[in-house]
C-alpha cells in the first residue's frame, strides 16, 4: 500500500482552492492537483507492506493523542510559494496564514514515532502546505514566478479535527486517495 499522513482540507475550500489554480492555468508545463483531494501531507511513507499497517497507526495514533497537547485548532489557507526554489520549481503550493505551528508540531510528532518504526525521516525542513501543480517543464515558469511574487491569496478558514492516514492509488487519470484510519485531535 502507498501511504502519506494528511490533514484533508474540507469540501467547502475545494471551489478557492480551484480558484488559485486557475491563476497559473496559461502557464506552461504544470500538471494540476484535484482541488477536492486538497491536503497537507504531514508524512509521504511509500510502499508500506500490509502486515506493518496496524504498527503504523499505533504510531500516528500515539502521535495525535499522546505527544502533541492540543485538540482541534483553526488554519487559514492563503499565501503562495515553490518547492524547491524560484529558480527551479518544481511544486507550486498553497501555504497557511496561521495554523502553521499546529501542523508542525503534528508533523514532527509523527515523523518521530514513525522513525522509530524504520521510516526515514524527511530531507528538508517541514512546510504546511497543499500542492497546487506539479512543473513538467521550465515553460511557463516566468508566469509562475510572477504570479506567486505578485498574488497573496486567502482561500479560506478551516477547522483541523483529525490526522488521517491516507492509501494513494495511482492510475491513469491521476492518485486516488482513500483514508485507512482516523484520529481525532
Amino acid at each position: 500500500m502507498r501511504l502519506f499522513v494528511s490533514i484533508d482540507l474540507p469540501d467547502d475550500l475545494a471551489e478557492g482552492v480551484e480558484g488559485v489554480q486557475d491563476s497559473f492555468r496559461e502557464a506552461e508545463g504544470l500538471n494540476f492537483t484535484d482541488p477536492k483531494q486538497a491536503h497537507v501531507t504531514l508524512k509521504f511513507l511509500g510502499d508500506v507492506e500490509s502486515e506493518r499497517v496496524p504498527d503504523v497507526e499505533e504510531a500516528v495514533e500515539s502521535a495525535v493523542t499522546d505527544d502533541v497537547d492540543f485538540g482541534p485548532f483553526r488554519a487559514t489557507l492563503g499565501g503562495l510559494g515553490v518547492f524547491p526554489s524560484p529558480d527551479y520549481i518544481s511544486v507550486v503550493w498553497l501555504g497557511f496564514e496561521d495554523g502553521e505551528e499546529e501542523m508542525t508540531l503534528l508533523h514532527d510528532a509523527v515523523e518521530s514515532r514513525l522513525y522509530e518504526l524504520g521510516f526515514e525521516p524527511e530531507e528538508n525542513d517541514f512546510v504546511p502546505h497543499v500542492t497546487l501543480a506539479r512543473m513538467r517543464h521550465a515553460g511557463g515558469k516566468e508566469l509562475v514566478q510572477e504570479n506567486v511574487r505578485e498574488h497573496d491569496p486567502t482561500v479560506g478558514r478551516m477547522r483541523v479535527e483529525e490526522v488521517r492516514l491516507t492509501e494513494s492509488e495511482l492510475t491513469a487519470d491521476g492518485p486516488e486517495y482513500s483514508t485507512v484510519a482516523a484520529f481525532p485531535l
